[in-house]
């Protein structure tokens, strides 16, 4: 399906007037951009939509180091993407969203939020995060901290707690994109 120009998010970093209608995500719409949008109208390194198929036909595009083979896929904040072997974020930079060129290092890495977690047998507990990934780990956590992932092991790195004269980042409201301290 496709979106009028008119009714996309405002968090996307397109002109509202342009072509009629432009790609919509398969899901999370408010929340994400579709990478054929990214590829084509942001970055522009694909002149349409057929270029950009052929690039998925050839397994030349990952998200988060997994291959995609669909040009509806969203791409969420602090996504990782790469074609061949340049790699990208999804970051926000004032109220819009903006695309920031990372190095090898950083692109097997990801912050994503605590939004639920559960336990388990043998005191384990299973944590959800805001991407939809969930790990079972031991460590002591809470819903509202934020987590640095390794993407290719699936196991926390760091965690940044909510507390205190912590660093945030407001993901929506009308200070969208604005840093702050607790």
């Amino acid at each position: 399906m496709h979106l009028k120009r008119q009714a996309m998010p405002k968090i996307w970093p397109l002109p509202r007037k342009g072509t009629k209608y432009i790609s919509k995500a398969k899901f999370k719409i408010e929340k994400s951009i579709p990478i054929l949008v990214i590829f084509r109208d942001i970055l522009k390194l694909t002149g349409n939509k057929k270029e950009f198929k052929k690039l998925l036909i050839l397994k030349k595009v990952s998200v988060n180091g997994k291959i995609i083979r669909e040009e509806k896929y969203p791409i969420m904040l602090f996504d990782n993407f790469a074609i061949e072997n340049t790699n990208f974020r999804l970051v926000l930079n004032g109220k819009k969203f903006s695309i920031k060129e990372i190095n090898d290092k950083e692109a097997g890495k990801k912050i994503v939020k605590i939004i639920g977690k559960k336990m388990l047998k043998d005191k384990k507990i299973q944590l959800n995060f805001s991407d939809g990934r969930n790990l079972i780990t031991k460590e002591k956590v809470t819903t509202g901290d934020s987590a640095e992932i390794d993407i290719k092991e699936n196991k926390i790195l760091h965690l940044i707690e909510m507390k205190e004269k912590a660093k945030v980042i407001f993901l929506s409201g009308k200070h969208t994109g604005e840093a702050g301290v607790i």
